[in-house]
């Protein structure tokens, strides 16, 4: 049985103030944030003298404003140093995508290209040749797609050039794809937050990958699911493809990234 875990409800209550100003984003009167925060203003006004004696929050002395404080900043920056992508994605992929029964892989955005740095391997063995350390092609997988659609055009056109000279990536071909099927492909991905491929590049497997983001907006991983294509659900709308992206979505948070 778990031991149930006793917290100081005040502490509780008073978070929802820090809570509602980190999701605004911005400067807020009293009487926004505690609206925001569901609680009257006479309530949360000790909870604001509190977290400005403290550095959480500051008050703009002209406008009567409240924002994060210095404090804030500081716990901040030393929780976005300590973060490492990889090590707070793995427990995620593994609690969440594990049930699927599915091989699990996240890849970085590496100098040759998008590179496995870690697998979860499926219930049943899959044939195809994937390990860590594998450079996967970055048009022809559902890995790559997802750091093409989000790394900077220079870096891609770079890739798409190495990979077209060394076809050494899992997927690659000699195959040059125009610059309109590659822009159709990528918007594809970018309207969905999700790329998929379909028994390509490999026949009777197919795989679905979401993008993980920093607290810089950058792409720092790609979470895939592979799978045999009669287990895989590839449908953008299906129950695989709205967990993965819900997952991808949590690292991401996780790591400081706030979408909008």
């Amino acid at each position: 049985m778990a031991t149930e875990r006793r917290g100081i409800q005040s502490i509780e209550v008073g978070g929802t103030l820090l809570r509602a100003l980190v999701d605004h984003g911005g400067p807020m009167l009293l009487g926004d944030l505690a609206r925001k925060a569901g609680m009257a203003p006479a309530k949360a006004h000790p909870y604001l003298v509190s977290y400005c004696n403290l550095g959480l929050i500051q008050q703009d002395a002209s406008s009567g404003r409240y924002e994060l404080g210095p404090f804030a900043l500081q716990m901040g920056l030393i929780s976005l140093q300590r973060c490492d992508p990889v090590r707070t994605a793995i427990p995620l992929v593994n609690e969440r995508l594990s049930r699927f029964g599915q091989t699990v892989a996240l890849a970085t955005a590496g100098s040759q290209g998008p590179t496995i740095v870690h697998i979860h391997p499926a219930t049943a063995a899959i044939h195809v040749t994937m390990r860590t350390g594998t450079v996967m092609s970055l048009l022809q997988t559902a890995t790559g797609q997802v750091f093409a659609a989000y790394l900077p055009a220079a870096a891609v056109e770079s890739l798409i050039a190495l990979e077209e000279a060394g076809a050494l990536q899992i997927g690659a071909s000699r195959r040059r794809f125009t610059r309109r099927e590659v822009q159709a492909r990528l918007a594809e991905v970018r309207r969905h937050g999700l790329a998929r491929s379909i028994d390509d590049p490999v026949a009777g497997i197919s795989a679905l990958s979401a993008p993980v983001f920093d607290h810089s907006r950058n792409i720092v991983l790609a979470v895939t699911l592979i799978g045999p294509s009669g287990s895989v659900e590839a449908s953008y709308d299906g129950e695989l493809a709205t967990v993965l992206v819900e997952c991808a979505a949590t690292v991401s948070s996780r790591l400081g990234y706030i979408s909008g």
